[in-house]
Order: C-alpha cells, then sequence, then structure tokens
C-alpha cells in the first residue's frame, strides 16, 4: 500500500502487507499506523449441482437457472440461453405416468439417462451443456412450453463447429395435414406432458425452430425414438438400404408443386435417426428400455458406428432379433437428412 512521509511529505514504496511501522529514508521520521487486509473478492457466480449417480457414472442433473417464465409442479422452466459450449444437448422423455394403462410407458426415463450417460461418456459431452427434460423431481417437466422453449435455447447463437443433439423417448402420432407437403397427407407429432390441454408439437413447427436456423459448419443430430417418428422433423431426404447394405438411395421427401416449401437449413447439417417408419409403432424392450434407443447405445458400445450405414444396419438388426416378437408388428428404424451422402463412407459422429 503506498503512502507519503508524515513529515516531508516524500512518497514511500508500497508498504510490505502485515507492515506496521515505516521509516522515511530521507528524514528519518518513524511512523505507525494500523494495517488492515481488504479481504479477497468474492469468487464468480458458479451453478450449483447435486449429483447423482447413473451405471456408476457421476453426472450433475441439468443447471437450475433462478428467473421465472414457466411453471410446471412448481419446477423451473428451461433456461433462457446455454452455456457457452460447442456440444449441446436437450434430452426429453415422458412415461405419461398417471396418464392411463393405454398411455403409460416404462423406459422412457431410463431412456433418456442411458442417453445423457453415452453423450458424456463416448462422445464428451460437458455434462452442463445437456438440458435434462423429463418426469424425474430435479428435471425440466417436459411440456409444450418447456420443449419448444429448449430447442430454441439449443440452436441459439450456434456457430460453425457447434455440434447440437435433440433426443427425444415417448409417444408420436399423426394428424391430417392441410398444407399439401406429405406425400401419405398426414402431419407427424409429438406429445409433450400437456399434450392434453396445450395440444402437440407438429412436425412442421420442429422444423421451423431446429432445422431452418441452422448455420453454415454446425452439425446437428436428432434422435427419436416414438411411434411414426420416421419423418417427424419434416428433413427432405430418407435413406432407403436394403439389410445386406448393398442397394441404397436418397428418397427425396419435399413436394414443391403442391405447397410444400424448402425443409433445409442455412446451410448446416441436420442427421436424424429415428425408431421406425411413419406408419409404424416403436415397441419398448423386454426390459423397461426404448428398442430403438438399446439398438442405437448398443451399437456405439460394440464398435458399429464407424459408418452411418454401418450404425442404421447395426440398429435395425438388433431392434429385429433381440427387441420385437416374430409376432409384433414391423419396426423399421430411418435415417433422414437434410443434404444427401454416401452413408457408408461418411464417419458418424456427434
Amino acid at each position: 500500500m503506498p503512502l507519503n512521509c508524515s513529515n516531508c511529505k516524500t512518497y514511500l514504496q508500497a508498504l510490505p502487507t502485515g507492515s506496521q511501522n515505516v521509516c522515511c529514508s530521507r528524514c528519518k521520521t518513524l511512523m505507525r499506523f494500523a494495517y488492515s487486509m481488504c479481504p479477497p473478492p468474492p469468487p464468480p457466480r458458479s451453478y450449483s449441482f447435486s449429483s447423482f449417480s447413473y451405471n456408476n457414472l457421476e453426472l450433475p442433473p441439468p443447471l437450475s437457472y433462478a428467473f421465472s417464465f414457466f411453471s410446471y409442479n412448481k419446477r423451473p422452466p428451461p433456461p433462457s440461453r446455454f452455456p457457452l459450449q460447442r456440444k449441446r444437448a436437450v434430452i426429453c422423455s415422458i412415461n405419461c405416468k398417471g396418464m392411463g394403462k393405454n398411455m403409460e410407458l416404462d423406459g422412457c426415463t431410463n431412456d433418456a439417462l442411458s442417453m445423457q450417460t453415452l453423450l458424456v461418456r463416448e462422445f464428451i459431452f460437458p455434462a452442463s451443456s445437456i438440458l435434462m427434460l423429463t418426469e424425474m423431481k430435479g428435471h425440466q417437466a417436459p411440456t409444450k412450453t418447456n420443449i419448444t422453449l429448449a430447442l430454441r435455447c439449443l440452436v441459439q447463437d450456434c456457430q460453425a463447429g457447434y455440434s447440437l443433439v435433440f433426443y427425444f423417448s415417448g409417444h408420436g402420432d399423426q394428424q391430417p395435414n392441410n398444407t399439401g407437403d406429405e406425400e401419405d397427407e398426414l402431419d407427424e407429432t409429438l406429445l409433450p406432458l400437456d399434450y392434453e390441454t396445450k395440444g402437440v408439437i407438429v412436425d412442421d413447427e420442429i422444423n421451423d425452430i431446429i432445422v431452418r436456423p441452422i448455420p453454415a459448419g454446425v452439425k446437428l443430430h436428432a434422435i427419436v425414438d416414438a411411434c411414426h417418428s420416421g419423418t417427424v422433423l419434416d428433413w427432405p431426404f430418407l435413406c432407403k438400404v436394403d439389410k445386406s447394405g448393398r442397394r441404397w438411395f436418397w428418397k427425396e421427401h419435399r413436394r414443391p408443386k403442391k405447397g410444400g416449401v424448402w425443409k433445409g437449413t442455412k446451410g448446416g447439417e441436420v442427421i436424424s435417426f429415428s425408431g421406425c417408419d411413419d406408419h409404424q409403432n416403436s415397441v419398448e424392450k423386454r426390459i423397461p428400455r426404448g428398442a430403438m434407443t438399446w439398438a442405437f447405445i448398443d451399437a456405439i458400445d460394440r464398435g458399429c458406428g464407424n459408418t452411418y450405414g454401418n450404425l442404421l444396419l447395426a440398429i435395425r438388426s438388433t431392434v429385429l432379433e433381440d427387441c420385437i416378437d416374430a409376432a409384433s408388428p414391423k419396426q423399421e428404424p430411418q435415417l433422414t437428412s437434410s443434404e444427401v451422402f454416401d452413408v457408408f463412407t461418411r464417419p458418424f459422429s456427434l
């Protein structure tokens, strides 16, 4: 701490920390004073986590933000923006517990936790950049408002080099299309927790929120384990491939002559794995897990995810052989994209 001599006013050097006496080098005046150290500045604000363990991996639950926009069961809403991370994910699961036997599912929450573990363990997603919307205590409620807000946050301010993931496990459905942009004249939908009062989330809305805004250099993957989810994000190209992988092609789903509009991006890349074709249902495994999610994670764990084509074939094989009975309706997971590419040479990555 600098000071001047009380006698000759000579400027003195900074006082050593903790000293109580100083002698002026010019007039030899001895000065005594009381020294007090200023308290250190408070540490920067940080978010508080309460950890939980899943599959022997310590993961924090999603961030809790101190502002109020929408409340459901007294839980806070999704954040207004994500942390500044180059990898972000929104994970949503809805078991529909308490909504009747025909609606209740058993494995969706397990699917969400497994997907969170996979992203952190295999693809190095920061746990703080994964937003969880589930029916579990401490997570955001997967209501229509919260899901759409979370998806807007997912793509907000994204830049070249960002990797984004949207995962959904729950109910899907279809409804009549009135815009002429669907070949089967049906829109695909996702059912939020409050769909009975707030309505469903239509594929056109999802496309508008998280597909069209994606700029060049940004990659978005959607993994949707729900019924009728083949083209639920309304992406323009559907990959058709046989069991051997020798024959495959991209089928275009745009119908510009009948009112369809461009459903692509602003230059970014968007790719989706979905649980089944648009006219099919997605089932749960014998244990409480979604068949497609189980097969997806199993394929990654077995090293089958080196290319998009090999990953798709591995998922289909596991669903057919290990997840559904011979008497069950056909379920064939699908791969859709905003642009065409060679699925057996393009490396898979998140």
